[in-house]
């Protein structure tokens, strides 16, 4: 900003000293092209020292500010958190659990039975339960198989179907797969916000430059039109062209005023990413403005790189992949149901009134049971089986078809990126032939060999192509950001 207030002094003063030098009537306008050139001055002087007031958003700063305070950030963290709630609750399948159960019967005068039972059971991993506890049978008419008090501690195995894998060690595999997923889900919402806030950002960015370059051209042109005012009025250059110069004055003033409200808002749309620590949303005032583009150029080594990338952790892929992990637990628990259930259970019991030392463990102490079943046609297990073979098809497919995809969008935005990389450089250098074009034309109308009308068109299309080259800048950004997002990243 500064370069271009120097910019524009210079301008003004090449334009002074032609007047000083080529006008015959120099008594009075000399006079007032010195008050005016104190106003100029001033007013350079008074721009220079606002933009010491200026300060800088630069885009890191702005980044750095979404990571921390956005809500939506806020919101993707949390499905780490309901990530770490699934695996505690499928963790909760092995928590011991303490049973009591009491039943009375009574009719009449009678007291048929009470029978209370009390049981700790822990279950462990390999389908196995532990049980540990107490039954109490009192009453006139209580089973004869019941004893009055008996205590008891045993466990229970599967040896067929869920030996190797049941439903409850299925869940757990399965949720401490979903933690992974959860990680992709939550990077897949940062870099979304991160990739619509970068393109934001840009667009401010342009709509300062813009600005600036209007605020440029419309100094130039109330200075031109002072200028060829008070030429005139002497009689030094025609009517006509004062005219002409108001005319672009105007015009300039209609562009300038355009310019300033575009950017401010765009302040405030770009206002919308910025929360504080205390989750109360920011504005951004019009005394802060974008920073400078650091220009950073891209090579084939980075494209390789984030082509790397994007195989191995970008979030789609990454969720597609864990997914199909979890297809192939489920699968090993159909595979499992197809088993003819066979579990056997062993308990220990102990009647308080006699003394161990007085009977045999294994013949007088003991429960043994046995439990078989098998669905004869296995149709329900085996839809269910194929229901997974096919879903792990879908998500195979899916996976294929999306990694293809994420990496010809890389190379698409890569070859974008490169393409505006050398789109910048020529504007650029139109740019400078353009300034060469427009002091020549300055130097022609100084000897009287051209117009006020071309040097207007020649400044007009400077500003333009000045302009460009920052439409450029910002989509060759907007370009990395895409090119980044594609790659499932939220930054280089």
């Amino acid at each position: 900003m500064i370069l271009n207030f120097i910019s524009t002094l210079m301008i003004l003063i090449r334009q002074i000293y032609t007047v000083f030098f080529i006008s015959e009537n120099l008594s009075n306008l000399r006079n007032l092209c010195v008050r005016r050139f104190g106003v100029i001055i001033l007013f350079v002087q008074s721009n220079l020292q606002a933009q010491d007031t200026l300060k800088t958003l630069s885009y890191q700063d702005f980044y750095g500010i979404i990571l921390k305070n956005h809500p939506v950030v806020k919101q993707a963290n949390l499905e780490i958190d309901f990530g770490n709630s699934e695996l505690l609750m499928a963790q909760g399948q092995f928590d011991p659990k303490i049973s009591s159960n009491f039943s009375r019967k009574a009719i009449g005068k009678i007291d048929y039975y009470n029978h209370w039972e009390n049981e700790l059971k822990v279950p462990v991993w390999g389908g196995i339960d532990f049980k540990l506890g107490r039954e109490t049978n009192i009453g006139d008419r209580i089973n004869p198989e019941a004893s009055e008090k008996v205590n008891f501690a045993g466990f229970s195995v599967p040896v067929g179907r869920g030996m190797l894998i049941d439903q409850r060690r299925n869940i757990l595999l399965q949720a401490k797969i979903y933690q992974n997923i959860a990680k992709a889900e939550r990077q897949k919402i940062i870099n979304k916000i991160i990739f619509s806030a970068a393109k934001d950002y840009w667009e401010w960015y342009v709509s300062y430059q813009n600005y600036l370059l209007q605020k440029e051209g419309l100094v130039l042109a109330e200075n031109r039109f002072f200028l060829t005012s008070q030429r005139a009025k002497i009689g030094e250059i025609a009517a006509v062209d004062s005219v002409e110069a108001k005319i672009t004055y105007q015009d300039r003033q209609v562009s300038f005023q355009q310019a300033e409200i575009e950017f401010r808002n765009q302040s405030l749309f770009l206002s919308n990413y910025l929360w504080n620590i205390e989750e109360k949303p920011l504005e951004i005032p019009f005394s802060v403005v974008p920073s400078m583009i650091l220009s950073r150029k891209i090579d084939e080594n980075l494209l390789k790189n984030l082509l790397e990338q994007a195989r191995s952790n970008h979030p789609e892929i990454t969720k597609l992949t864990f997914k199909y992990q979890q297809l192939q637990v489920e699968e090993r628990f159909r595979k499992e149901m197809l088993k003819p259930q066979l579990d056997l259970s062993f308990n220990l019991m102990q009647d308080p009134k006699y003394v161990l030392s007085e009977y045999s463990i294994l013949q007088t102490n003991h429960k043994i049971g046995v439990n078989f079943e098998f669905p004869i046609f296995l149709r329900k297990e085996r839809g269910k089986l194929q229901q997974v073979k096919i879903k792990q098809l879908q998500t195979d497919l899916e996976r294929r078809q999306t990694s293809r995809e994420i990496l010809n969008e890389v190379n698409i935005a890569y070859n974008e990126a490169q393409n505006l990389q050398k789109q910048i450089e020529i504007q650029q250098d139109a740019v400078r032939n353009q300034e060469i074009l427009l002091r020549a034309e300055q130097n022609k109308f100084t000897i009287g060999e051209s117009s006020l009308f071309l040097i207007n068109t020649r400044e007009t299309k400077l500003l333009e192509m000045r302009l460009k080259v920052e439409v450029l800048k910002s989509k060759y950004e907007k370009s990395l950001a895409t090119l980044v997002y594609a790659a499932g990243l939220n930054e280089l």
